[in-house]
């Protein structure tokens, strides 16, 4: 929720995944000219079982796509390569949806509801309120951020009340471990990481104690003029991903199998993974994009950003999320 939200390969910032096949089509097949995709991802079960799962069943040259895709650690990283046209698409955690309601990008769809954010502490803080004073390590802009922002205001701190580090992934593990921070706002699986070094480290706040405030929604994001000049592109990355969507829910097992392999990681610690978030049947995320249930969580969001000082005043959804691209690429 970038710096978020989260990564099995913390110390790989982007190294490129091509994937390559021919797409067949009727008399036409072997011969048709597939479109290459700029993809990003984050390293979790999140950000890349729909990308495990494309690639395993081939739904990328079913589509007529070729898919060209680069681990990130977070969020907002993705978001400025998008500005850039180094992506034309990525995935987010709910950390940095305030990028795209900022008009930095749209959302083009709605993925997993996250729980995997923590506010964790060294053995002895075993409250919010012990905070105060302490260094806390966080990546700004993430959703690392987020939870911090959220549990200190309910212990009735805010980050002037205590020593803010602006650390990126990587560095919070090793710094935490070592001892050279007291706290932070950071999420799984890297924190089962830091676990293994700090084994009673405390769990002081995590999604779940806010979720009468906020809702976390996870994501996938694409440039703003992929969106209006190539909406063609987006119609078929956005059909592979609703395939991948189905399949990730009738085959949650096969899913971990195939996110395992991509990761390079063992399948129990995917599963685990996957266990910190609500994974959203295709069936629900169209009846929510058009009952308004997405944009009652965006609006949530985009209020906790103004809160935060990250957004200066209420933005519509409507503006950044493109829930009918969604709904009309099953049709």
């Amino acid at each position: 929720m970038p710096m978020n939200r989260r990564a099995f390969g913390l110390a790989a910032v982007a190294f490129t995944l091509a994937l390559t096949g021919t797409a067949c089509s009727g008399d036409d097949a072997g011969t048709e000219t597939l479109t290459q995709v700029k993809l990003g991802y984050i390293g979790d079960w999140n950000g890349a079982s729909l990308l495990a799962i494309a690639n395993e069943k081939k739904l990328w040259q079913a589509h007529g796509l070729e898919v060209k895709a680069s681990v990130f650690t977070n969020g907002p990283l993705q978001i400025q390569a998008l500005g850039t046209g180094d992506l034309e698409f990525g995935y987010i955690g709910p950390g940095a949806m305030w990028l795209p309601a900022s008009g930095k990008a749209k959302v083009i769809a709605i993925n997993t509801l996250g729980n995997a954010d923590r506010v964790i502490a060294q053995p002895g803080i075993t409250t919010l309120e012990g905070l105060r004073g302490k260094t806390v390590g966080v990546p700004e802009g993430t959703s690392g951020d987020m939870i911090l922002t959220l549990a200190l205001k309910k212990a009735g701190l805010t980050k002037s009340d205590v020593k803010i580090v602006p650390m990126d992934a990587a560095t919070i593990v090793s710094a935490f471990a070592s001892k050279k921070i007291d706290a932070a706002g950071f999420w799984y699986p890297a924190t089962a990481t830091i676990k293994k070094q700090v084994p009673d480290l405390v769990e002081l706040a995590k999604n779940t104690d806010f979720a009468d405030q906020v809702s976390f929604p996870t994501s996938f994001v694409a440039g703003n003029d992929v969106v209006a000049k190539d909406k063609d592109k987006v119609s078929k990355v956005l059909a592979v991903f609703r395939e991948a969507i189905t399949f990730r829910a009738e085959h949650p097992d096969e899913a971990a199998e195939y996110t395992a392999k991509l990761l390079n990681v063992k399948v129990e610690q995917v599963k685990a993974d996957a266990a910190n978030s609500s994974a959203i049947p295709l069936a629900d995320l169209d009846k929510f994009t058009q009952d308004g249930t997405i944009v009652k969580w965006l609006t949530g969001m985009n209020d906790y950003f103004v809160s935060a000082g990250k957004l200066t005043g209420a933005v519509d959804p409507a503006t950044y999320y493109t829930g009918d691209l969604f709904t009309a690429a099953g049709k």
